[in-house]
């Protein structure tokens, strides 16, 4: 996947390393007309407890909406939920992005207490 994801303009990111990935992809929105990203979901390896917070700072820092995607196997239905605009309230907000996944069972829903 990795030649392909480079070709549509993926950008690789070392899971496990600091690398500030948060402050260049901020970096990379404001030098850009345009920019779509996706960020991958936990719980898509293993066990989590709860989700990570990346992809929110990046769309506070760099003023766009998080427009969640899903992938329910049990009902076999891909798509996207209702935007959402960070309101600088972390606990909140993500409170509230996780409970628009209720119902939405993933591929490995035993990874994930969502």
């Amino acid at each position: 996947m990795g030649p392909l994801m480079k070709w549509f303009g993926g950008i690789p990111v070392t899971l496990g390393q600091s690398q500030n990935v948060v402050q260049q992809t901020i970096d990379t929105f404001d030098e850009a007309n345009e920019l779509i990203i996706v960020i991958a979901p936990e719980g898509n390896r293993s066990y989590v407890h709860q989700w990570k917070t990346g992809f929110y700072h990046i769309a506070a820092g760099a003023g766009v909406p998080i427009v969640p995607g899903f992938l329910d196997f049990d009902k076999k239905e891909a798509g996207y939920l209702d935007s959402f605009s960070p309101s600088g309230d972390v606990d909140r907000d993500m409170a509230l992005i996780q409970a628009e996944y209720a119902g939405i069972k993933g591929k490995y829903p035993d990874q994930s207490k969502w």
